[in-house]
């Protein structure tokens, strides 16, 4: 992943296409590269599931709707989200209008359509008025989105300590040790995000509370009637891809009616046609709903969830935030979206230099520390990408022409004036950034060294 990032960022080409590049990087890495593309000044196509990192690099937000179609909106995420509810709010109100309208005179038309009185010629009018509305186009109705529903249910209780370690050192053979007597425990009422670079053994944790690993001194006690459920970065390892999720759930849980299992998959997301699809044709996000269908159903004491965004769509992010949120037991995240820290988490663990250290502050404090740290200033620029496209917007909205109207696969919601950016125009890069870049790189290439900005995390 890194090395093909590095590929793309070196050619400093004209147009940069990037599907999920915050996937499988970690926070450090996913900051040095929020504040790079905040500052990239030629074309950037960019698909992501961190509403965090588009709010912060992106200027305008193309949606791509359930109809398959492209509607283009002025701003960052959150100024997206907004538009399009204000948008939509108006279309209801207008087709509610439009429709009562039409009903009214539909009706006037069935009772005095017929004859020569005068409330006869105002039916033959109202007609009229009718079908010229209908020539011109009616409003559609909005679509409506139906929401998720992950839930967690309720574990029972259970007393502390839940999940203790006592001196645990660990490490893989014939390597440094990730971990030195490292004490700290876990209970129901435990929302933790631990942090760290890549490599500084955040996974490794995970699979020693899960009981994977066993440490190679020290001492952890689990509660004698603790269920965990886990959600690894490889979640699929634990599904049959030849099965269907139907099939799936009849296998391990063969006492649940067939109606009750429908009605669980359908609440995760997984629900008609997909039920009855083998997974080996479903997406990874689809797969992803099926293992958390899976964790639900379990009704585990404490989840562990190792990077469980990497493919999951927005609307799933939130509706795993809200289960969480809701639910009664304890929870260890691993992940990089700093957004749903910030919504689950009420502890920020560190881990690195072979210990965990407990952070005093939340994910924001924790990020504005570590930009500190990499010398980038506290104020991102691209904070200011949606607030700037739009105030360019207005500043030239009174001088603009009237828009032709657009073609049908694609609106645009207050279309920018975009610059053309030249081909050879450059991004500015610090020698340190080439330096990482020509690493990642096969020799052959020989790139020139461009001006300084702001360093790379090591």
């Amino acid at each position: 992943m890194r090395v093909s990032l590095a590929r793309a960022l070196f050619i400093q080409p004209v147009c940069l296409l990037l599907d999920e590049p915050t996937n499988h990087l970690d926070m450090e890495a996913v900051i040095w590269l929020e504040d790079y593309l905040s500052r990239w000044d030629k074309i950037l196509l960019l698909i992501s599931h961190s509403q965090d990192f588009l709010n912060n690099v992106c200027s305008h937000v193309i949606h791509f709707t359930n109809k398959k179609k492209l509607i283009c909106y002025d701003g960052n995420y959150d100024q997206f989200v907004k538009t399009k509810s204000e948008k939509e709010e108006n279309q209801m109100k207008q087709y509610k209008w439009e429709q009562d309208q039409i009903k009214s005179m539909k009706e006037y038309i069935a009772r005095f359509g017929h004859g020569t009185s005068k409330n006869a010629k105002q039916a033959q009018s109202k007609e009229k008025v009718l079908a010229k509305m209908i020539r011109g186009g009616l409003t559609a109705k909005p679509e409506e989105e139906k929401p998720l529903n992950f839930k967690f249910p309720d574990p029972g209780a259970l007393p502390p300590p839940v999940l203790a370690f006592h001196d645990v050192s660990f490490g893989y053979p014939k390597c440094e040790p990730l971990y030195t007597k490292v004490n700290f425990g876990v209970d129901l009422d435990s929302r933790v995000a631990l942090v760290g670079p890549n490599g500084a053994g955040k996974t490794t944790l995970v699979k020693l509370m899960a009981g994977e690993l066993q440490p190679t001194l020290g001492d952890i006690r689990p509660h004698g009637h603790l269920k965990l459920g886990r959600f690894t970065q490889h979640f699929v390892d634990v599904l049959d891809l030849e099965e269907t999720p139907l099939e799936f759930f009849e296998k391990i849980y063969p006492g649940d009616p067939r109606e009750e299992q429908r009605k669980y998959l359908g609440r995760f997301g997984v629900s008609g046609r997909m039920q009855v699809q083998k997974m080996a044709e479903l997406s990874d996000g689809q797969k992803s709903r099926v293992v958390f269908a899976k964790l639900g159903r379990d009704v585990p004491h404490i989840l562990l969830l190792d990077e469980p965004t990497n493919h999951l769509d927005m609307e799933s992010i939130d509706a795993l935030a809200k289960a969480v949120n809701e639910f009664d037991g304890g929870m260890v995240l691993v992940s990089h979206d700093m957004r749903l820290i910030s919504q689950v988490a009420n502890e920020i663990w560190i881990c690195d230099n072979k210990t965990i250290a407990p952070y005093k502050g939340d994910i924001q404090n924790f990020k504005m520390d570590m930009r500190a740290q990499m010398g980038i200033d506290s104020v991102q620029k691209g904070q200011l990408r949606g607030d700037a496209s739009v105030k360019k917007k207005q500043g030239t909205e009174k001088k603009a022409k009237p828009a032709k109207k657009p073609e049908p696969q694609l609106e645009i919601v207050a279309p920018p004036k975009a610059k053309n950016p030249s081909p050879q125009k450059e991004v500015k890069t610090s020698s340190f950034e080439v330096s990482k870049l020509k690493s990642a790189l096969p020799k052959e290439a020989t790139p020139e060294p461009a001006p300084k900005p702001t360093p790379a995390p090591k």
